[in-house]
């Protein structure tokens, strides 16, 4: 969050990993409300709440469904939205190439970027 801290502010990187953590820990309530006291204690304006609130909105709304500890206990991978969408763009630029046809092992190969074996 930027309002609470600035760019290169050495507490930043503690705080997000922090809160991160408690996510993933199943306490995405506490997490909002961490935020929006945070954002008290600074005392925010309005406007500047504005996307602090909408985050600490989104944790309050999706707690149900951020249980990263059930996926990450029999290892299975966790993704950003960010990495979502970087993939689904990769995905995209590598498979729709105009005339390509793609049978099921070129795919796989060109998903994995396994080496051509000629």
């Amino acid at each position: 969050m930027v309002l609470f801290l600035s760019t290169g502010d050495p507490e930043a990187e503690p705080w997000v990993l922090k809160q991160g953590l408690e996510v993933l820990q199943r306490k995405a309530s506490q997490v909002a409300e961490a935020i929006g006291r945070q954002a008290t204690a600074n005392d925010l304006a309005p406007s500047q709440r504005t996307a602090v609130d909408q985050c600490a909105h989104y944790f309050l709304v999706n707690r149900q469904y951020l249980q990263y500890s059930q996926a990450l206990e029999p290892g299975w991978p966790i993704a950003t939205g960010i990495i979502e969408g970087a993939c689904r763009h990769l995905i995209k630029d590598r498979f729709d190439i105009t005339g390509a046809r793609w049978g099921l092992e070129g795919g796989q190969r060109s998903l994995t970027m396994a080496p051509r074996r000629y």
